[in-house]
């Protein structure tokens, strides 16, 4: 199979199995909206960077390692290759235990600190608690599906992504109403599915084609920094939305309340929908990068660059057609109370930002591809303009400018000064290597 092809199915499949885990915060937002009204999807918008970073911390342990794993595979390091999987999974599991602690003892105190009244952490207590409690499985869900994919089932991979998506979708509904157990429920549907995602996943592991190799070994702090040396890009990409999230949600309660909470609660669940299309082309793209840099193979992975960032604005293209022609009635399916002022702020707000994604598109395809060729520290400068350093500055800035509307278009300026950034260190690299 040609790189192109072999581009094509790798992405597809990964933007498919990435949908399916955004989707499912969807579900949760739909069925909160109605069980709990402008108040569930509050609450929710407060919970979503707490969920961020728990994913962020995953996802660049497990595609750190499993880049590692790639590149030392395709140079015949196969002994040294061995070592990343079992290391990832024993330091992701450390790493939960203070979220764990967290939701066992004080989850109230975590919702107060994300700016949750004293209305909002009451209905929140039960489903952070819930939903910290399994945060081993979140982080080790991210790790074994990037082992999977990279060792050449993506297939299986996106089969399990999704099957844990549709269980979350089913038993959100079934925990909620017919069993009556109210947000409780939503948090143990959301819960539980990375568990039935593991569970698919490690079929593979049986499989007369399986490489991957669980070695008995006490946790590497040296093969841990490795790993993350080539999944920041992946921790920010995720950090980045919890980021964005817990700045919006601090200047929109100044400026306008609960409300305009409600309402960018709404934007940034579609917001997650659009950043895992994105992050299934660079995720989808990296075990086919790391083989072409593991194999010296310069020409194939600048062209899986130019086929990354040539998919990524077309995508946004499409993305953005559809945010523009259906923004009320996707704005309509979290508005249960009819609320005119939380329509009207979601309006703005959805139009606003999401122009953002014809550069956040290519960003997120760039920092994929530059942990991928082994080039960790241009990788983070991109990730951690694009993920901290610019929205901060744009959001503050240009809320006392523009208002709410500042707060919107923060995010497509942020975005646009870091690709000019990114292309400048591509094309700075290409120079130097002439």
């Amino acid at each position: 199979m040609n790189l192109t092809k072999q581009f094509f199915k790798y992405v597809s499949q990964n933007i498919f199995g990435l949908l399916g885990t955004s989707c499912y915060i969807l579900a949760d937002t739909y069925f909160i909206s109605q069980a709990a009204g402008t108040d569930g999807v509050t609450l929710l918008n407060l919970c979503l960077p707490i969920y961020n970073f728990i994913f962020a911390i995953g996802s660049m342990i497990g595609l750190g390692a499993a880049t590692r794993y790639a590149i030392l595979r395709a140079q015949g390091e196969e002994r040294a290759a061995q070592r990343y999987f079992s290391n990832a999974v024993f330091c992701a599991c450390l790493l939960a235990v203070p979220f764990v602690l967290v939701g066992i003892f004080c989850p109230g105190t975590l919702l107060r600190l994300m700016g949750g009244d004293a209305g909002i952490v009451a209905l929140g207590i039960p489903y952070a608690r819930i939903f910290l409690l399994f945060t081993p499985f979140f982080m080790c869900n991210y790790i074994v599906s990037a082992f999977v994919r990279n060792d050449g089932a993506p297939l299986l991979a996106m089969v399990a992504t999704l099957s844990g998506s549709l269980f979350n979708v089913v038993f959100d509904y079934i925990f909620m109403f017919p069993m009556g157990l109210g947000l409780a429920g939503a948090a143990l549907a959301t819960a539980v599915s990375p568990m039935l995602s593991i569970a698919i996943c490690s079929r593979h592991f049986f499989q007369k084609d399986n490489t991957v190799q669980f070695v008995r070994q006490l946790p590497s702090a040296t093969l841990l920094g490795q790993s993350c040396q080539l999944g920041i890009s992946g921790f920010v990409g995720e950090m980045s939305s919890g980021v964005t999230t817990t700045v919006f949600n601090f200047l929109l309660l100044g400026l306008a309340g609960n409300v305009a909470v409600a309402a960018y609660g709404v934007v940034a669940n579609f917001a997650l929908v659009a950043t895992a299309i994105f992050n299934g082309v660079a995720q989808g793209a990296q075990p086919l990068v790391s083989r072409c840099y593991g194999q010296s193979d310069r020409a194939g992975a600048r062209k899986l660059l130019i086929l990354g960032s040539c998919t990524a604005l077309a995508l946004a293209a499409v993305l953005y057609a559809v945010v523009f022609g259906m923004t009320d009635t996707l704005v309509g399916w979290f508005n249960s109370e009819n609320s005119v002022q939380m329509a009207r702020f979601a309006h703005n707000g959805m139009r606003l930002y999401f122009v953002g994604y014809f550069f956040a598109g290519f960003n997120i395809v760039a920092a994929g591809y530059l942990s991928a060729t082994n080039r960790p520290l241009e990788a983070s400068v991109t990730s951690i303009c694009r993920g901290v350093a610019a929205i901060v500055v744009c959001s503050l800035v240009m809320s006392a400018l523009f208002g709410m509307n500042g707060v919107w278009a923060a995010f497509p300026a942020s975005e646009l000064l870091t690709a000019l950034l990114t292309l400048f260190l591509l094309l700075r690299k290409k120079k130097q290597t002439v």
